[in-house]
């Protein structure tokens, strides 16, 4: 599979049929518009179409808030599996039902508001009424504050404080005062002081001492109790006001699925604005420019026919490479990959697509890793009953073929490793019959007992998968027209390898001594053309400094980037010990107490709750590390991001979608 190669589009149409082309254009699904150039934007005659696409977008954002309401008070009872409902095209660029659902949103939102406000109000009246509890004693109204002659004041001092000696304070200051203890709790007393008014200022100063808290009860011309029973009735009126306005949202539920619609209505004519606005335009004409796949030509050249436009496709040239946006073409296989691509960044245009060199390798290395029959047949069952039942496109479906293919690589694995669910056949049948030799499984290898064989094969994996990186590398490079950097960077690293290769042959195996002599000179050679094809670019002292950083960075760039594949050993052995741990922890009730029922179902608990921890570990840290390997190591190779996503104006619905035609 490759990059799409794409064509800038050029279109000149009669102002007239702009809106109907592109509706017509979003059904093909296949034109990304993008701004004219700056020469055209600077002719006087063009100007920018009106938009209505602010508002529109504000009455989008009215629905998509008025289908969360019906979410938070109603939920909608639907399937785990079910599908994204689909409609025909025409159905979602109809306008019909827009205003109703408009009005109904207001509604739901109006209630929510008010629902919001008197939760606000509940907020303030149970506030009011906990103040009140330490004066339900007081028999007079909380607003007093005292007659012609004298003062009243009510407040608090800390519990801590003996009352006597606050009263004492202010019999001091005069005796026409007096203080009452009107309650008190763990934290405060609560006191009502009466004295003469004159006096009212030289007993608040003394009380300053006693960390003493004045209450206010402005607006309460009543005792306690009276405002307390006036704010808990108006609690109750508060809580029925707003159960009918949740009562009024909830029966709005019905018309969910019209609210749905209508957002995704509004979400597709929200699309057409925001293309309409890249255009110009004068009386008569508009102008409009974007990007289609040089495969969709003909498609394209169909529907442009229907109306009164004139318009090219010409392919960019490469000093336009930068902007032209990447749409990758992919099978079965590698469209799984896109998701890995993706979360990484898209290549650039017209340089290499990583996923049908990077699928053999992701697939392989993630079933390596997981290794186990058990865990990959339940990655197959959920991938197939999802793609089954949802029905999903884009990146969920990428989504569902990688964890199928993962699956199937880890389930193979499995078979050559013997692990099912790790060694539960063992465990059960030395369990029920221990006197049984039965070994287990058959196996080809086992990370276990043959660790090294599994850690110098995932070396091996490594060298294959960095120098197909390299492959890649050397490839774009000759078609650039820089053999020499083929040559002097990749050529003279696959000379020294062959050499190091050669070298090993004859220590470990022949022992030649023209053997070890040809290996010499091979590595001479190799290292030879690496040191001067780092210094080619460089003058003078340059050079030697180009060869002592080749030298480094070459030695430990490779020796980390092969090392980092031992992890591929190091997953298949955790995820395998781990597992067997919980199998042995599983069938300890059993040896020690007997086959029975309550062992048994102790076995099922602890088997099931150990595996789905392992198998929830190994399904991610898998794929990370997979991905670790894919990215860094592989993609440093070869690969240049950067490339902008093809985004063309097609239906994107988030509670619906248009048919596939």
């Amino acid at each position: 599979m490759a990059i799409l190669k794409m064509k800038r589009l050029r279109l000149m149409i009669a102002r007239s049929q702009k809106d109907e082309l592109l509706r017509a254009l979003i059904r093909l699904g296949c034109v990304q518009f993008s701004e004219l150039e700056d020469e055209v934007q600077c002719i006087e005659s063009l100007h920018r179409p009106e938009s209505d696409a602010l508002s529109v977008k504000s009455d989008h954002a009215v629905l998509l808030r008025a289908v969360e309401l019906l979410d938070k008070y109603a939920p909608e009872k639907k399937s785990l599996l079910s599908p994204m409902p689909e409609v025909e095209g025409d159905a979602l660029l109809a306008s019909e039902g827009i205003d109703e659902a408009l009005a109904l949103a207001g509604e739901i939102i109006a209630a929510d508001e008010r629902i919001r406000r008197i939760g606000s109000e509940e907020s303030r009246e149970r506030a009011v009424i906990e103040s009140l509890v330490p004066w339900l004693s007081l028999d007079l109204p909380l607003d007093v504050d005292g007659t012609e002659r004298s003062s009243v004041l009510l407040g608090s001092f800390p519990a801590k404080l003996p009352t006597d000696k606050v009263r004492e304070a202010i019999e001091a200051v005069t005796e026409e005062s007096e203080l009452f203890e009107v309650s008190r709790d763990k934290k405060a007393s609560y006191v009502m002081i009466v004295c003469a008014k004159e006096s009212l200022a030289e007993i608040q100063e003394a009380l300053r001492v006693f960390d003493f808290t004045a209450q206010s009860f402005a607006g309460m011309s009543a005792p306690a109790k009276q405002c307390s029973a006036r704010s808990t009735a108006a609690l109750e009126k508060l809580a029925k006001e707003k159960a009918t306005c949740e009562a009024s949202i909830v029966e709005k539920a019905a018309q969910r699925d019209a609210l749905k619609l209508a957002a995704d209505r509004l979400e597709a004519k929200l699309t057409l604005a925001e293309a309409g606005e890249l255009s110009l335009s004068t009386d008569d004409v508009a102008l409009m420019q974007g990007w289609v796949p040089a495969e969709k030509e003909a498609a394209l050249e169909e529907v442009l026919s229907r109306y009164d436009c004139a318009w090219e496709c010409e392919e960019p040239p490469e000093a336009d490479y930068p902007e032209v946006p990447v749409s990758l073409k992919n099978n079965k296989i590698t469209n799984a990959l896109n998701m890995v691509t993706e979360m990484y960044s898209l290549p650039a245009y017209g340089t290499v697509d990583p996923n049908p060199l990077m699928a053999p390798f992701f697939i392989l290395f993630y079933g390596l890793m997981m290794a186990d029959i058990g865990y990959g047949l339940i990655m197959i069952a959920a991938a197939i009953v999802a793609m089954k039942k949802l029905r999903p496109r884009g990146g969920s479906l990428a989504f569902c073929q990688l964890l199928l293919y993962g699956g199937i690589a880890t389930a193979a694995m499995g078979v050559l490793t013997g692990a099912f669910f790790s060694d539960v056949p063992y465990q059960l049948v030395h369990l029920f019959n221990p006197k049984s030799t039965w070994p287990g499984l058959w196996h080809l290898f086992s990370p276990e007992s043959d660790s090294e064989l599994v850690l110098y094969g995932s070396l091996v994996l490594g060298m294959l998968h960095l120098n197909t990186g390299m492959v890649v590398s050397a490839v774009q490079k000759i078609k650039k027209g820089d053999k020499a950097g083929a040559l002097f960077e990749e050529g003279s690293l696959w000379i020294i390898l062959v050499g190091a290769l050669l070298l090993a042959t004859d220590m470990l195996l022949v022992k030649n001594s023209v053997l070890h002599t040809a290996a010499i000179v091979v590595l001479a050679v190799g290292g030879v053309m690496l040191l001067f094809g780092a210094g080619r670019g460089a003058k003078g002292f340059g050079k030697v400094t180009a060869a002592f950083g080749c030298i480094y960075n070459t030695a430990t760039g490779w020796f980390g980037d092969v090392l980092s594949y031992s992890r591929i050993m190091a997953l298949m052995l955790a995820g395998g010990v781990v597992g067997k741990v919980f199998n042995t922890v599983a069938v300890m009730p059993a040896q020690s107490g007997g086959v029975s029922f309550f062992t048994m179902l102790a076995f099922a608990i602890i088997f099931i709750l150990g595996h789905a921890i392992n198998f929830a570990l190994n399904l991610l840290g898998c794929y990370v590390h997979d991905l670790r390997l894919q990215c860094l190591e592989f993609f440093g190779k070869f690969y240049s991001d950067g490339g902008k996503p093809f985004k063309p104006l097609k239906f994107g619905g988030k509670y619906v979608r248009a048919k596939e035609s």
